[in-house]
């Protein structure tokens, strides 16, 4: 009897307890479901709620976000028929709608006032009204046309931003208008940028992760797993026209990282969050990493997202911010537009996002307090509370190298920095993968930086983004026929022709290798790579260094280019200097007429404006820039041909700056060595019409040795002072010992290269 008693006690429990859980459960469900539940969150909304009034910059932004909705709502709502490409009418209007849209999405949550809400739900009816009766863009080059703009990324754009604001008014909408914009605009949309666009939607490239997110962030609004699954995996590469079905009646997705948001956050980051499509792509694509992967957090935290590829995704933040000069631009690598900085919205999102989700870095306070402003979620809500706690540290940016291709082993960036008393320099030397779409053949490419003024530059993209009247705010050809090809950085060039001819299938197989990356003494900081590929049966070998001597105010760089081939050819190693010429040691013939360098791969954009010959063997060019001298000791020999030369030949539309370059040519060599020194040495006060130290402090340099082992090279000062560089050009190994003999003296040592004073 006691025996049946304990059974029914127990199963009473047993009942109970599973009745509590399915109730647990159920509840928790409910309110993942509940809206709104992506970037904003009931819980969320409570506690902005009680902090507003109390924190500064989240209530100074939210403020200026009031008024720039306010202004909106009173031009009423335009949802005009596409036409134009980016730039014009209605392509602004539309970006103008998906911003404000999601913006009065947030005020609607934070202050519950219900003019927000009409207001995205009358232009979600106009916009679900017009769908059905658009075609792709007629007037669109694109290789993915889109509905509303001129591209699949722009309409991917509008449905990031306008998820979000479906999202706040979601439960606030009647249940018929949510199944009619389900219907009419949101899942036909999503199959739109998927199933119908598969050559957007499913590749490895920021498009796509565009793309994804957009489908991933309304799927998650509607509750559609099968719409996340899409996102998050990308459709069947394996499938006929993709349209293949699963066991479920749902659409079948890749599994095996080839497409999809999981294989975009694979295969283009490096370990160390760099992102192959470089910096100014990256700062683009940050924005729908980082809100899908809040939103996935909040609305999937099973995934745990922010921990795939060992926290890939906040790593990446510190890495962006890490190209960046003193203040805050990004480093134009490979495509970008010149002046992109850390200011913009996105890595406002991104700073805010990183901060929240990984471990609250007080340095990236130093940032958010630049940015002075915040995302009106909990991350923002975070970041103004720390700040208003003076919680910030500075955000010191240090040399450091940055690793490319998915497993870290496809080359990479190295950045060398000095920095003292607010004096800054930043080398960045480039030795990475081709870069997807956006990458350009500069294999072993340079540019240089003094307090965030450009010394060498980098030449960026041929493109004005949204300014219609260039190509509708597309890429200029100018882009391809110029900007990407080798001759318009600062690297060498064989036989007038670019690295792998210019032939991406080919570029994209190969990267170059690391040889060595040293800054552990602050004084003497060097980075070094090869590259086999760029040229058939030529080895490249660079290697930059960063050198502070105490006499010295500032640190100068020495850039060493070694080519190994087995035939003769010409080779050219042009530095883009920018300001105006003060002095050259070398005569020069300047030219009467006009002629273009070239005829192709570049060439055909650079007027040859004069050439000279050294007659010694080390020359001097010095120029004038942002008020400072700056030298270019080059080693040279009579036979050497140097070139003067400037952009904007066979540019009719006037697309291409006209900045200068000066170009050392060596003809009918099969190994060439180039050796110069890099010096920033005096500055000019144009009001008290003064110059200080503007000569360089170097006297000449002198090739010592040169084999396939060693490059050695004397440095001689004008004080005397005489400086001895020893490369080994083989051995990398850090412990391996080396000894040479140069003119009757040995010279022993350990590691890759030997610096000494000699007198």
């Amino acid at each position: 009897m006691k025996l049946n008693l304990l059974l029914k006690f127990a199963l009473l429990l047993f009942l109970l307890t599973n009745a509590t859980i399915n109730a647990s459960f159920q509840q928790k469900r409910e309110l993942l479901q509940s809206h709104p539940n992506l970037i904003l969150t009931k819980k969320s909304v409570l506690e902005i709620k009680s902090q507003l009034g109390n924190v500064p910059v989240f209530d100074k932004t939210l403020e200026k976000i009031k008024k720039e909705v306010s202004i909106e709502i009173e031009k009423g709502i335009k949802v005009p028929v596409p036409k134009d490409l980016a730039g014009g009418y209605t392509h602004t209007q539309h970006k103008i709608n998906y911003a404000t849209m999601q913006k009065a999405g947030v005020l609607f949550q934070l202050l519950a006032d219900e003019k927000y809400a009409i207001y995205i739900r009358d232009m979600l009816l106009q916009y679900a009204k017009l769908y059905p009766t658009l075609k792709r863009h007629l007037l669109s080059k694109s290789y993915a046309k889109g509905m509303f703009f001129w591209q699949c990324l722009n309409d991917a754009n509008w449905l990031v931003y306008t998820s979000q604001a479906y999202d706040c008014i979601y439960d606030w909408l009647s249940k018929e208008e949510t199944v009619y914009l389900n219907k009419a605009l949101f899942k036909p949309y999503a199959d739109f940028l998927s199933i119908e666009t598969p050559q957007f939607f499913n590749r490895i490239h920021n498009h796509s992760t565009w793309g994804n997110v957009a489908v991933g962030m309304i799927g998650l609004v509607m509750n559609d797993e099968e719409l996340v699954k899409r996102a998050l995996y990308g459709l069947d590469q394996r499938s006929e026209n993709l349209k293949a079905k699963d066991n479920d009646g749902g659409f079948i997705y890749d599994k095996d990282g080839k497409a999809g948001f999981l294989a975009n956050l694979e295969a283009p980051f490096s370990p160390d969050g760099y992102y192959t499509e470089g910096p100014y792509y990256q700062r683009y694509a940050m924005y729908p990493f980082l809100i899908f992967a809040e939103a996935l957090q909040n609305k999937k935290p099973e995934l745990k997202i922010f921990e795939y590829k060992n926290g890939v995704l906040i790593k990446a933040v510190n890495a962006l911010l890490n190209l960046t000069d003193k203040n805050g631009v990004f480093f134009p690598l490979n495509d970008a537009q010149k002046g992109m900085s850390y200011y913009t919205s996105s890595l406002v999102s991104a700073i805010d996002i990183a901060y929240y989700f990984g471990g609250k870095n007080p340095e990236l306070l130093s940032i958010a307090k630049k940015q002075n402003k915040v995302q009106l979620d909990i991350t923002g809500l975070s970041i103004a509370k720390a700040l208003e706690a003076q919680k910030e540290k500075t955000f010191v940016k240090k040399s450091l190298e940055l690793s490319d291709g998915a497993k870290g082993n496809e080359g990479g960036i190295g950045i060398l920095r000095y920095e003292k008393n607010e004096k800054t320099l930043a080398l960045v030397f480039k030795y990475t993968a081709q870069g997807l779409s956006h990458g350009h053949y500069d294999k072993l490419s340079f540019s240089l930086y003094e307090n965030g003024n450009e010394v060498i530059q980098d030449y960026g993209f041929s493109r004005f983004v949204n300014v219609e009247q260039k190509n509708g705010g597309g890429y200029l050809k100018e882009n391809s026929t110029f900007a990407k090809q080798t001759i318009a950085h600062n690297t060498v060039v064989q036989d007038e022709a670019s690295h792998f001819k210019n032939n991406y299938e080919i570029g994209s197989k190969h990267h170059s290798d690391k040889y060595l990356f040293d800054d552990s003494n602050p004084n003497f900081q060097i980075v070094s790579a090869k590259e086999q590929n760029a040229y058939s049966n030529t080895e490249l070998h660079r290697t930059m260094m960063m050198v502070k001597e105490k006499e010295l105010i500032k640190p100068f760089i020495i850039d060493v280019v070694k080519v190994t081939s087995t035939q003769n050819h010409t080779y050219d190693l042009p530095y883009y200097y920018l300001g105006q010429i003060i002095h050259s040691s070398f005569r020069t013939n300047v030219y009467k007429s006009q002629s273009t360098l070239g005829k192709r791969y570049g060439y055909q954009h650079l007027w040859k404006e004069a050439t000279g010959n050294s007659h010694d063997s080390s020359t001097q060019f010095t120029w004038l820039n942002n008020k400072k001298f700056y030298t270019i000791t080059s080693v040279t020999n009579k036979d050497d041909e140097i070139i003067l030369a400037r952009i904007g030949a066979n540019d009719p539309q006037f697309n291409l700056r006209k900045d200068p370059t000066i170009i050392f040519r060596k003809e009918n060599e099969n190994n060439a060595l180039f050796m110069s020194i890099i010096e920033s040495h005096g500055t000019y006060n144009p009001v008290t019409e003064k110059a200080k130290n503007a000569y360089s402090k170097l006297l000449k340099i002198e090739v010592l040795v040169d084999n396939s082992d060693y490059s050695s090279f004397k440095i001689h000062f004008k004080n005397g002072k005489e400086k001895i560089l020893i490369l080994s050009n083989k051995n990398n190994r850090e412990n391996k010992k080396h000894s040479i003999r140069i003119n009757d003296k040995k010279y022993s040592w350990k590691g890759a290269y030997y610096y000494k004073l000699l007198k």
